[in-house]
C-alpha cells in the first residue's frame, strides 16, 4: 500500500525509510520526495517528451519519478559512449523535447524546446526499446498503469517489504533492471545503486557493506557468477536471486535451488518481455529444482494460454494482464495513439504441461533470442541486404548464424551484423554455402540451413563461453571491446584472450603496463584511473570519465538550454556533433603539441630511473629515486598481481612474476660475474642481504632493489596461499594493507630506529613498510585514507635518511602517486616517459656496467648511454621473450600437458 500521494509514483516508504543508495550515502523518501517535487516543477505543467540517460545512479531515478508524477512520458538510453548511436537515433526520429544527461554535479536538464512538439495520449506514461534491437527505432508504449500493476505483482510474489534491499546489476534503459527499482520503491524497500559487474570483487564487498538482500541476473550474469565462485561466498543478508532475461539451463536453475537451500536464499526463474513492462510468468522457488526448464505460472493480476497448433501439445503463448504494453511506436506520430493491443501474442512456442507450469519450447517465427537479445531476422536481413550483404540468417542455440554466397563475403557480413544488433563478434557465427536452399513451396528453408551450420566443423567465429553481457553493449563498443582483446592477445601473449578479461585478470604487469596503456589511448582517449581491472567490454563503453558530460547527449542536441539540476544555470550550446572531433584528425593536428595525461606511476618510474642513473653518473646528487621506486612497486602490484581473480590466482600471478623480475637479474647479474668477477654468486642469486658482511656499501649491494621486490613478492606469495589471509584482504581492501604499513613500520624502528643504517635501509626490515604504504595507496578511495597514509609517510620518512634532501625526494614522490592518479606532460615528452618507464627495470640492471668509463670525464654521456642501453636491452628482452617461451613450450617435461601453458610478462620492476 502506497504511503505517499499517487502523484509520486512507486514512493512506498515511510519517510524516514531508506529510498537508495548511492557511494555510501543514503536517500530517505522524504528527500527522495522533495527532490522529485522539486524535478517535477523543473519539467513543467506542459506535458513533454524527456529523454533520460540511464547510468545506475540517483539523479537518472529522480528525473525518471518526477516526469511520471508530472504525466511526462519518459525513455531511457543507455548513457555511455557505446549508446551514443542509439541516443542520436531516437533524438533525429522522436525527438525529445527534454533531455536529461549526466553524471553526479554535471547532471542536467536540455530544454530543448519550451513547449511540445507531440501529441501525446493521456495514458502514455514510458517509452522502451525493446529487449533487442536490428538498428529499427520500435519503441514499446506503456501506461502508468502497466508500470503500476507490473511493480506490485512483482513485489507481492517476491514477498518484498521494508527491509529489503536490492542492488542494481542491470541497467535502466533495460526493462528488467528498471523493473527492480520499481518494485522495491512500491514496496517502501531499498536500492543499491552502482554499475560494477557481479565479476568485480568490490561489488560484493559494497553488497555486504549495505546488507542487500537480492541482486538480479540473466544468463551471463550466472556464467560471470560461476567462473568467480560465487558458491563460495558468504552472504548472511542474501535472501533472494532473480533470474530472467533467456533461458538458464535446468542444471544451473537446480545448482542455484540446491545452493540456496543450503544458503538461506531463494532462487526465482522469471519469464517477460518489454511488450508485458518486464514480467509475466514467475517459478515458486520451491519448484525451482524439480521443475527447472518450466516458466511457471502467471504472475499476480495476469493469464497466460497456448494456442495449440493443430495435432501437436504446444502453440503460442498468449499473456493477457494490466501490464500488456498499449501498443508500438514506429514514429512520433504514434504517440498520440491509445491502447492498440489488448492481449500479447509472445511469439513463444510453449506447452501447458500437466502440473500446471507452463513451459516455453522455442520460438514460432523469425524472432531469435542472442544471448538475450529479441532479434527480427527478417529486419535485419533487409537493414544487411541495404547495406550489400546478401545473406540469409538463422540462430541456434541463442547465436546468430550468417549465410553468404561466397566466402570472401562472410567476414564483412559477421562485422556489420554484430555491429548492427550489439553484440561482440564471437557471438556470430558466419558460413559460405553455394545457394540459398528453399522448401518445396519456394519459402526460405532454415532449418536446412542451420542443419549445414551444425555439420560444418569450422565455422568463422564460434561463439564461446565469453559471450558479453547483452544488455551493456551495442555495437559500437563490439569492434572496440574487439580491438582491445586483440591488443591484450598480442601484447600480453594471451591467445585465450576475450572480451571479458581485464588487462590485471590476463596477468597484466607494470611492465606490459606501459606498452598497452600507450596502445589503449588512441583507442579510447583518456583512460579511467582503474582500466586495468575493467573488462574490455568496460572500457568501451565507459573510457571517458562519468564526470564528464557525455558525448552524444546534452553536449550533441540542438537547440538546446541547459537547465542545471542544482542551480539552473544556463550552459553554452553545441552544434550537432561539436562534442566529437574526429580523433584521427586531431591527433595528426596535433601530434607533438599541447599536453597529455600520462599515469602517475609510470612517470615516476620514468623520473626515478633517470634520477637513480644521474645520480650514480655524478650528473648531480639528487638521491631517493629508488624508494620512490619501490612505493610503486606497492602501488602497481596492488593493481596487478593483487588484483581480484578467483582463489589462489593471486598466489600464481606473485610467483610468475617473481621468476620474470628474477630470470633477467639473474643471467645479468651471474654473466657480468662469470665475465669479470665484480659480483659473488651470493649477488646474482639475489640472497646478498642475507649473508653476514660489513656495514658499509659494497658493489655487491647495487642490485638491493631487485632483491627486495623478489623476497617482498614471495612473503606475500606465502601470505596469500593461506586462504584465511587472502579473504581477509578480500573484505578489507585498505585495513589490511595498513595494517602490513604499521607492522612494517613497527618492525623498522625496532631493527633500526628513527636513522636506518648505510644499508639497513636496503633491507626487507626497514624499507617494508613504504612497499606497504604503495600498496595501501592504490586501495585508497577516500579523501581520508589518503591524508591518513600523506601522515604516516612524512612521518615515516623523516630521520629515515638522516639526509633531507633525499628524504624530501622520497615524501614529494609517495605524496604525488597518493594524490594525482596521472599527469599532464608535454605531448612531445610522453614517448621518451613510456620508453624510460618501461624499460626502467632494465636501466637499472644495465647501467652499473656503462656509466663509470664516463663518470669522472663526461657524466652527461654516460648518464644518456646508460638509459639508450637499458632501453635498448628492454626492446632486445621484449622481442626475444617469445621465442624463448615457444623453444620452452616445446621441451617435454613430465607431466606437462600437450598445450604449451601461456606465460605472461609479469615482472615488477623500477
Amino acid at each position: 500500500m502506497l504511503r505517499t500521494p499517487p502523484s509520486f509514483p512507486f514512493l512506498g516508504g515511510g519517510p524516514r525509510d531508506v529510498a537508495l543508495i548511492e557511494g555510501g550515502r543514503e536517500v530517505l523518501y522524504e528527500e527522495l520526495a522533495c527532490r522529485v517535487a522539486e524535478r517535477a516543477e523543473r519539467l513543467g505543467d506542459t506535458r513533454r517528451l524527456v529523454m533520460i540517460t540511464a547510468g545506475n545512479a540517483v539523479e537518472p531515478i529522480v528525473t525518471y519519478l518526477a516526469a511520471l508524477a508530472g504525466r511526462h512520458p519518459v525513455m531511457f538510453v543507455a548513457d555511455d559512449e557505446a549508446g551514443r548511436r542509439s541516443r542520436e537515433t531516437f533524438v533525429e526520429l522522436f525527438n525529445p523535447d527534454v533531455v536529461a544527461a549526466g553524471r553526479d554535479e554535471s547532471w542536467a536538464l536540455c530544454e530543448r524546446r519550451r513547449g511540445t512538439s507531440h501529441e501525446l495520449h493521456p495514458e502514455l506514461a514510458m517509452l522502451v526499446g525493446t529487449s533487442g534491437s536490428t538498428g529499427s527505432a520500435k519503441l514499446v508504449r506503456l501506461s502508468h498503469e502497466n508500470l503500476r500493476s507490473n511493480a506490485a505483482a512483482i513485489a507481492q510474489y517476491l514477498n518484498l517489504t521494508r527491509d529489503d534491499r536490492g542492488v542494481t546489476t542491470l541497467p535502466l534503459q533495460y526493462c528488467y533492471g528498471l523493473s527492480v527499482v520499481n518494485s522495491h520503491l512500491t514496496a517502501g524497500a531499498s536500492v543499491a545503486l552502482t554499475d560494477r559487474s557481479v565479476s568485480d570483487e568490490q561489488f560484493w564487498r559494497d553488497f555486504a557493506a549495505v546488507g542487500a538482500t537480492s541482486f538480479a541476473g540473466v544468463p551471463y550474469t550466472f556464467e560471470l557468477l560461476e567462473a568467480s565462485r560465487f558458491e563460495e561466498r558468504s552472504l548472511p543478508s542474501l535472501r533472494y536471486i532473480t533470474q530472467a532475461g533467456g533461458r538458464l539451463a535446468p542444471e544451473l536453475v537446480r545448482r542455484y535451488a540446491r545452493l540456496g537451500k543450503d544458503r538461506g536464499f531463494e532462487l526465482f526463474v522469471m519469464y517477460g518481455q518489454t511488450e508485458a513492462t518486464a514480467r509475466m510468468a514467475y517459478l515458486e522457488p520451491g519448484l525451482a529444482e524439480t521443475k527447472a526448464g518450466a516458466i511457471g505460472g502467471p504472475i499476480p493480476g495476469g493469464s497466460l494460454r497456448v494456442d495449440l497448433e493443430a495435432g501437436t501439445d504446444v502453440g503460442e503463448l498468449v499473456y493477457s494482464g494490466p501490464n500488456v504494453m498499449l501498443g508500438y511506436a514506429h514514429s512520433a506520430a504514434d504517440f498520440a495513439l491509445g491502447r492498440t493491443v489488448h492481449e500479447l501474442r509472445t511469439g513463444d512456442l510453449a506447452r501447458h504441461r500437466r502440473d500446471g507450469l507452463f513451459e516455453v519450447v522455442g520460438r514460432m517465427n523469425r524472432f531469435a533470442k542472442v544471448f538475450g537479445l529479441r532479434i527480427d531476422l527478417d529486419e535485419l536481413e533487409q537493414r544487411l541486404a541495404a547495406d550489400g550483404f546478401d545473406v540469409r540468417l538463422a540462430s541456434a542455440n541463442e547465436r546468430l548464424l550468417v549465410f553468404a554466397l561466397a566466402e570472401r563475403h562472410v567476414a564483412g557480413a559477421r562485422h556489420r551484423a554484430a555491429a548492427v544488433i550489439g553484440v561482440p563478434l564471437h557471438a556470430v557465427e558466419g558460413f559460405a554455402v553455394a545457394e540459398f536452399p528453399r522448401t518445396a513451396s519456394g519459402k526460405p528453408d532454415t532449418a536446412a540451413l542451420v542443419r549445414f551450420a551444425e555439420r560444418t566443423r569450422a565455422p568463422h567465429g564460434m561463439a564461446d563461453r565469453s559471450a558479453p553481457n547483452p544488455q551493456r553493449f551495442s555495437g559500437d563498443a563490439a569492434s572496440t571491446a574487439a580491438s582491445i582483446t586483440a591488443l591484450y592477445l598480442e601484447l600480453l601473449g594471451r591467445p585465450d584472450a576475450t572480451p571479458n578479461d581485464s588487462f590485471a585478470s590476463l596477468g597484466g604487469d607494470s611492465l606490459s603496463y606501459v606498452e598497452v596503456s600507450l596502445r589503449l589511448e588512441p583507442i579510447l582517449g583518456k583512460l579511467p584511473r582503474d582500466w586495468p581491472s575493467m573488462t574490455p567490454i568496460e572500457l568501451a563503453q565507459g573510457g571517458t570519465p562519468p564526470s564528464e558530460l557525455l558525448p552524444g547527449t546534452v553536449n550533441e542536441l540542438d537547440g538546446c538550454d541547459d537547465w542545471n539540476a542544482s542551480t539552473a544555470s544556463r550552459a553554452p550550446r553545441l552544434a550537432p556533433g561539436a562534442g566529437a572531433p574526429d580523433r584521427k584528425h586531431a591527433t595528426d593536428r596535433s601530434r607533438w603539441s599541447g599536453t597529455q595525461r600520462v599515469d602517475t606511476a609510470a612517470v615516476l618510474r620514468a623520473l626515478a630511473i633517470v634520477l637513480i642513473v644521474g645520480s650514480h653518473a655524478d650528473l648531480f646528487r639528487l638521491q631517493g629515486g629508488a624508494h620512490v621506486l619501490l612505493a610503486v612497486v606497492g602501488y602497481n602490484l596492488a593493481r596487478f598481481q593483487l588484483a581480484d581473480v578467483p582463489g589462489a590466482g593471486r598466489t600464481i600471478k606473485l610467483l610468475r612474476s617473481v621468476a620474470q623480475l628474477a630470470a633477467p637479474a639473474v643471467l645479468w647479474i651471474g654473466s657480468v660475474a662469470l665475465i669479470t668477477g665484480e659480483y659473488r654468486a651470493t649477488t646474482a642469486l639475489l640472497v646478498n642481504a642475507f649473508v653476514p658482511g660489513p656495514d658499509r656499501w659494497t658493489d655487491q649491494w647495487q642490485f638491493w632493489f631487485f632483491e627486495l621486490a623478489v623476497w617482498i613478492m614471495l612473503g606475500l606469495a606465502a601470505l596469500f596461499a593461506a586462504r584465511p589471509l587472502d579473504q581477509l584482504d578480500r573484505r578489507l581492501p585498505f585495513a589490511f594493507p595498513l595494517a602490513l604499513v604499521v607492522g612494517a613500520l613497527v618492525a623498522r624502528y625496532a631493527v633500526t630506529g628513527v636513522e636506518s643504517g648505510l644499508v639497513e635501509r636496503y633491507t626487507v626490515a626497514a624499507a617494508l613498510w613504504i612497499f606497504a604504504i604503495g600498496w595501501a595507496g592504490a586501495r585508497a578511495r577516500r579523501l581520508e585514507q589518503r591524508v591518513l597514509l600523506s601522515l604516516i609517510t612524512v612521518a615515516g620518512t623523516l630521520g629515515f635518511f638522516a639526509d633531507p634532501a633525499r628524504e624530501a625526494v622520497v615524501i614529494a614522490g609517495v605524496l604525488v602517486l597518493l594524490w594525482l592518479p596521472t599527469l599532464r606532460l608535454p605531448r612531445i615528452l610522453v614517448p621518451a616517459t613510456w620508453a624510460l618507464a618501461g624499460a626502467s627495470m632494465f636501466i637499472y640492471l644495465t647501467h652499473w656496467q656503462v656509466f663509470p668509463v664516463w663518470e669522472s670525464t663526461a657524466p652527461v654521456v654516460g648518464t644518456v648511454l646508460s638509459l639508450a642501453v637499458g632501453v635498448a636491452a628492454w626492446r632486445g628482452y621484449r622481442a626475444l621473450e617469445p621465442l624463448a617461451l615457444k623453444a620452452l613450450a616445446k621441451v617435454p617435461l613430465a607431466g606437462r600437458s600437450t598445450t604449451p601453458e601461456r606465460v605472461t610478462r609479469e615482472a615488477i620492476h623500477g
